[in-house]
């Protein structure tokens, strides 16, 4: 486990980046968790994306297509690769929980697809 400290309040994740406390998050943590992951200052469409996502998981408890998070947020088709290279990353500054048994596979290092593993 892995903390830092936003605002005078400890900040919990988990060893893979994954934010414990869902409310702990906010658009400032969200910035800070996009530093972890290598990322600059999120620009207007990083964080209309990352609003997206959360308010998707948070309504129905699943990762959303990832199409259909460019298409509701008015973003190209691949915006979330192109934005975020990594789905799984943006998932992370979502400040959304890790979902055990699925992971985010590429084999050509740009286009991402969700796959179930054991």
């Amino acid at each position: 486990m892995t903390k830092f400290t936003h605002a005078g309040k400890e900040i919990a994740l988990d060893e893979r980046g994954f934010l414990l406390n869902q409310e702990d998050w906010n658009e400032e943590v969200g910035q800070l968790l996009a530093k972890r992951e290598g990322l600059g200052p999120l620009t207007a469409e990083q964080m209309d994306i990352i609003r997206f996502m959360r308010e998707y998981f948070l309504k129905y408890h699943v990762f959303p297509m990832l199409n259909n998070v460019c298409r509701i947020a008015k973003q190209p088709k691949q915006c979330v690769n192109e934005q975020f290279v990594n789905p799984e990353i943006a998932w992370k500054i979502a400040g959304l929980p890790r979902q055990d048994g699925i992971r985010f596979v590429t084999l050509d290092g740009k286009n991402y697809f969700m796959e179930p593993y054991g």
